[in-house]
């Protein structure tokens, strides 16, 4: 035998049935603070703040590199050089 039962109930009124606990207070607080910590980032991520930082290690970047390459092309120069 099959049968079948539906049930209106508002999601509190399930919760409260099934004996969950209440998250609200909790999910309330957490989304309260997301929403703190993403309008802190976002005045970090101004224009003008996000290209000095970029510069700046784009800069960094490309100085270590040109003395990687530097480097390599002296020692490859000096390898030759010995008999």
């Amino acid at each position: 035998m099959k049968f079948t039962v539906n049930v209106e109930c508002s999601p509190e009124e399930a919760r409260r049935f099934m004996g969950l606990p209440d998250v609200t207070p909790i999910n309330e607080a957490l989304v309260a603070e997301m929403g703190k910590r993403m309008e802190a980032n976002l005045k970090l991520m101004s224009g003008e703040n996000m290209m000095s930082s970029w510069m700046s290690v784009g800069t960094q970047a490309q100085d270590a590199f040109v003395k990687l390459m530097t480097s390599g092309a002296t020692a490859a120069a000096a390898s030759r050089e010995k008999p």
